[in-house]
């Protein structure tokens, strides 16, 4: 059977954007309360939930987990990659510090090494193989994946068989949500890119 996977990225957080990477951060009011507005439309339709071990994505989905009596499985892999030197920097104060890397990793990351940070091609890697973990033990379900901007990106460049430079060709809006639908033949396909809670009700 077909298996719909919804993919959400969290909220916006506390101390606007910034590369945090592993760091833990705390959501913001309305960053929170824009991923709660998803669930309240997509709650009824999931039969699970899988999230990131980071705070700013696992505390709410096993909140509405334990409300909606399912499962909510913590998936280390799914984790945002690890910026190393950058972790916690704005995008200026990364500029200050290492000028002109920045618009060189936004452009094609692949092959960049960041000072102590993970490189594109092993966090890639990694998350590629955690969803193919959940696609392997979710057959006909309805899953709702809470997540990262990247790891989100890369996800979907691998469903559209896309070179990983693409993931820089991604827009990801905070608490926006992605659908993706595993076919009974094994072939993934993205039904809805970057949607929002007043979208949500077409679901």
């Amino acid at each position: 059977m077909a298996t719909t996977i919804d993919l959400l990225r969290h909220g916006a957080l506390l101390g606007g954007i910034r590369y945090r990477g592993n760091i833990e951060a705390t959501l913001s009011a309305p960053g929170r309360a824009s991923m709660d507005a998803v669930w309240a439309q997509l709650g009824g339709h999931v039969d699970g939930i899988v999230t990131s071990p980071l705070s700013r994505c696992c505390e709410p989905a096993q909140a509405w987990a334990e409300k909606a009596n399912i499962r909510c499985d913590i998936v280390r892999d799914l984790r945002e990659m690890h910026y190393g030197a950058w972790e916690g920097l704005t995008a200026a104060e990364i500029e200050r510090q290492f000028p002109g890397v920045l618009p060189r990793w936004r452009e094609n990351p692949v092959g960049m090494q960041i000072p102590g940070a993970e490189m594109v091609e092993a966090f890639a890697t990694r998350v590629i193989e955690a969803w193919q973990r959940v696609l392997q033990t979710t057959d006909g379900k309805h899953l709702l994946l809470v997540a990262h901007s990247g790891t989100l990106r890369v996800i979907l460049a691998h469903v559209l068989a896309a070179p990983l430079a693409t993931t820089r060709r991604l827009d990801m809006p905070y608490a926006s949500w992605n659908r993706v639908v595993d076919d009974d033949d094994g072939q993934c396909r993205l039904v809805y890119l970057n949607r929002h809670v007043d979208d949500a009700k077409r679901v």
